[in-house]
């Protein structure tokens, strides 16, 4: 017993460590926004800025001559939109290929699973010329319907779906209930650790998104906040103060999702070890 616990101590620490190393660039970052810009680059690191300057800093990030809080909104939009098409999406096609019997499903399913295995970029081409002859260039739906369905997000959530035990939908069968009803009443609220988990890697990789966006927005005023940046940096760039304070301002979403989805995650992942 003594050399168990031992053994997670010494993990425990090891662990400790290794979060400190990895959490040191978010704290430079933060450190350098704050600061004025003579202070950022000075050695031995000040972790505490002798001089702040968050005002001047976060200011001339939203409201200078880049339109950041537009570029702020527009990501929001297209975040928000595609997480929830991606989630109904990817829960009924998941929830059909686990509950719903019909001929060919896991041949489909397998089908399915084979498109993942392709690279995004090799269908690039085709993408654009099929959204350009629809009229969805350079619009906003364009990077919704690219974002709304997920292979990912079926196959991780069929697995869940497939823990849940056949004799209660046959219940609900029993008692009059169709397919639609028992997917909403009954099977959503059985995997919603599973749908905060997809929720926060979907709405993760939408706000990250560069290479969409740059294929197929033209227009300034629809550019997302990781072009943006890029705009930004190409007036800024030699500042660094007001570039880590651009993006700490950006990856504010992406903490606040995870600490409002985090309960649900660590649940999701305690229910699937003991399913195993």
């Amino acid at each position: 017993m003594k050399s168990i616990r031992l053994n997670r101590v010494v993990i425990t620490a090891l662990m400790g460590i290794a979060g400190i190393f990895f959490i040191l660039p978010f704290l430079w970052m933060l450190s350098a926004s704050f600061k004025p810009e003579l202070e950022v680059m000075t050695y031995p690191i000040q972790w505490i800025p002798s001089t702040w300057r968050i005002i001047e800093n976060y200011s001339q990030v939203w409201l200078g001559s880049i339109p950041f809080g537009l570029y702020y909104l527009n990501s929001i939009k297209v975040t928000l939109l595609t997480t929830a098409l991606s989630l109904v999406i990817s829960a009924m096609a998941a929830y059909g290929f686990s509950k719903v019997h019909f001929i060919g499903r896991d041949a489909v399913f397998i089908l399915v699973l084979a498109t993942y295995m392709i690279p995004h970029q090799a269908i690039l081409v085709p993408q654009f010329i099929m959204f350009r002859w629809l009229g969805l260039f350079d619009n906003h739906m364009s990077l919704v319907l690219l974002g709304a369905s997920g292979v990912l997000g079926t196959f991780l959530l069929r697995q869940f779906f497939m823990g849940v035990h056949n004799e209660i939908i046959e219940s609900a069968r029993i008692d009059g209930a169709n397919h639609w009803r028992i997917f909403f009443r009954i099977g959503l609220p059985l995997v919603k650790p599973a749908l905060s988990t997809y929720m926060i890697l979907r709405f993760i990789w939408t706000w990250n998104d560069y290479q969409n966006p740059l294929i197929f927005l033209r227009t300034d005023s629809l550019f997302t906040l990781q072009l943006g940046i890029r705009k930004f940096a190409d007036f800024n760039g030699e500042f660094y103060s007001l570039m880590m304070a651009g993006a700490v301002s950006a990856i504010l979403p992406l903490l606040i999702i995870f600490i409002i989805g985090q309960k649900q995650v660590i649940e999701g992942v305690a229910s699937g070890s003991v399913k195993g």
